[in-house]
């Protein structure tokens, strides 16, 4: 089990919805808006590094999405 958070750069007007879409994913256990540098956090647990991966190149591609970072545990 590899698990993982996602910090998510969102434009303003775009945020529930990527809310929305990041809630409805397989492997995603939580998300939720955050203040800072970063606009909305989610947890995910998968089966795999590259599971991951897969997950944050379709957060990235959602319409709004200006940037993510992605920290997985060691």
């Amino acid at each position: 089990m590899v698990k993982a958070c996602v910090l998510i750069k969102a434009v303003p007007t775009k945020m529930d919805g990527i809310l929305n879409y990041v809630r409805g994913l397989p492997h995603v256990k939580k998300a939720y808006f955050v203040f800072g540098r970063f606009d909305v956090v989610c947890f995910i647990e998968a089966s795999s590094p590259s599971e991951v991966a897969e997950l944050t190149a379709k957060i990235n591609a959602v319409e709004g999405v200006r940037s993510t970072e992605t920290l997985m545990e060691a």
